[in-house]
């Protein structure tokens, strides 16, 4: 089926304006989580700050691994721009709805909630455009991928900074539109947190561009014709829900007051079931499809090597890359410090997927993974080690944090498209990118407790996660090299 390059070209924008908002959305709670938790547990729950922050901040991982399974089975059952759709009102609406909460668990509930689309909407729209460009394109695609997913908290610290500059106005401006002076107290206070939520509504508008404007996977349209979609079936999800119910009890061994022993065992055989889980609609899928054993194992297999290879990158960003915001506040009282730092990651972050995806389609997916591995674990570890004192330095290296380990998310969106056939790229993808949010949830709140155990010391508890790296480094000469060979059909 011959595809227009204006179809590509739309397709294009709304995956990269996706993957823009997705970063928006995934640097809301980062940037004002601190001040929305201390109004929310007021001065009796100020101890408990971090414990909330680790859990609001593993739920939201749990749901996007959720997410990247359930919409990436959608999308292989009902097209890849109709599921981007319902992804996008998902995550756009629950994170205006952070606006208005009134108590910790409810902001939990909500970016739990929009993670479920925002973890979505990732494999979507790189299935979209890998399958609609031709071959040759994926280098500098993967990187504009990855980019602009990091532009997303660019735009998002650009905001911070200007609403803390016109700061006191606002109250006047939310006047003049008929918003009361409670309301608008509510939205304004604490550094306007809850007036940045609202801003996480804005991507709601991108459903009206996918649903008028965005043409359909002409590679998913051949399978539709085939009727292979149709042995999707929806009562596989829910055994997909009994494996997120799985991954918050694993989340609950590590925030109450148990031992050790139970905790690693409890993670272990948790992990196991919850792969299970996620990996049974594909598993179903492929029988229903007529694959043979040794075909199913394959598909399988890859899943399962996606989703280690994305969670080396995931779990030291949330585990190591993420605390940076929240070490700032530790090293001064600036309100600008968190947005300008962010600004500086985010910046050098795009410009590292960017040169990772050209790295990888240039020298091959395995030694360019290899080099990314080596040059951010030297980076994070250094980071920690060498800044104690919040000044240009500080924003100049945080920038070259974010260059080196988020390339990372220019070279996924180049490699795991090449993992798997089109009948199961999106639950593929969704699987593989998604269930190492699962493993860097647990990371995230071994961040918390290192930290409570070091006395807050930075350079010690995250600079550990600098060790991930070790095993990415190991795993990816097991992988399979992909370099120059099409996209599966």
């Amino acid at each position: 089926m011959t595809i227009s390059p204006r179809a590509r070209r739309l397709a294009l924008v709304a995956a990269l304006l996706g993957w823009m908002f997705d970063g928006l959305e995934m640097g809301l709670f980062p940037l004002v989580g601190r001040k929305a938790l201390t109004e929310l547990l007021g001065p009796d729950g100020a101890g408990d700050l971090g414990v909330w922050f680790s859990v609001i901040n593993a739920g939201f991982l749990i749901g996007a691994a959720t997410g990247g399974v359930l919409f990436g089975w959608l999308g292989d059952r009902i097209g890849r721009v109709r599921a981007m759709t319902f992804s996008v009102l998902v995550y756009a609406g629950c994170s205006g709805l952070c606006a208005f909460v009134g108590a910790p668990w409810q902001l939990a509930a909500l970016r739990f909630g929009g993670a479920l689309g925002m973890g979505g909407e990732w494999a979507l729209g790189v299935a979209l455009v890998m399958e609609m460009w031709p071959d040759a394109s994926r280098g500098w695609l993967a990187g504009v991928i990855g980019a602009f997913g990091n532009l997303g908290y660019l735009l998002l610290a650009v905001v911070a900074l200007g609403v803390n500059q016109i700061g006191p106005s606002i109250p006047g401006w939310l006047d003049t539109v008929g918003i009361s002076n409670e309301m608008s107290s509510k939205l304004t206070r604490n550094g306007n947190w809850r007036l940045l939520m609202l801003v996480g509504a804005v991507p709601s508008l991108l459903t009206l561009f996918l649903r008028l404007f965005v043409p359909e996977s002409a590679a998913w349209l051949a399978e539709k014709k085939k009727g292979l979609p149709s042995k999707w079936a929806s009562s596989d999800l829910l055994v997909v829900l009994a494996g997120a119910a799985v991954g918050a009890g694993v989340l609950a061994l590590w925030v109450l007051d148990t031992n050790w022993f139970i905790k690693i065992a409890g993670t272990f055989a948790g992990l196991a079931v919850i792969a299970v889980c996620y990996l049974f609609p594909a598993r179903q899928f492929l029988k229903r499809s007529g694959e043979t054993a040794l075909e199913r194992r394959h598909t399988l297999g890859r899943m399962l090597l996606a989703a280690a290879l994305s969670g080396v990158p995931l779990l030291a960003t949330w585990g190591g890359v993420m605390w940076v915001y929240n070490y700032v506040d530790t090293l001064t009282t600036d309100p600008n410090a968190r947005p300008m730092t962010q600004a500086s990651s985010a910046f050098g972050a795009a410009v590292g997927s960017v040169l990772a995806a050209l790295l990888g389609h240039r020298i091959g997916r395995r030694p360019a993974y290899a080099i990314l591995c080596v040059l951010s674990a030297i980076t994070l570890f250094g980071f920690y080690t060498f800044n104690d004192t919040f000044d240009w330095v500080f924003v100049f290296t945080a920038g070259i944090v974010g260059l080196i380990t988020g390339s990372f998310y220019g070279w996924l969106p180049l490699y795991l498209p090449e993992l798997f056939r089109t009948r199961v790229r999106a639950t593929g993808q969704g699987f593989g990118y998604n269930f190492g949010r699962i493993l860097a949830s647990i990371g995230s709140l071994q961040t918390g407790a290192l930290l409570k155990a070091f006395d807050n010391d930075y350079a010690l508890a995250c600079s550990a996660a600098a060790g991930v790296y070790v095993f990415g480094f190991v795993l990816i000469w097991f992988a399979p090299e992909t370099k120059g060979k099409p996209l599966p059909a």
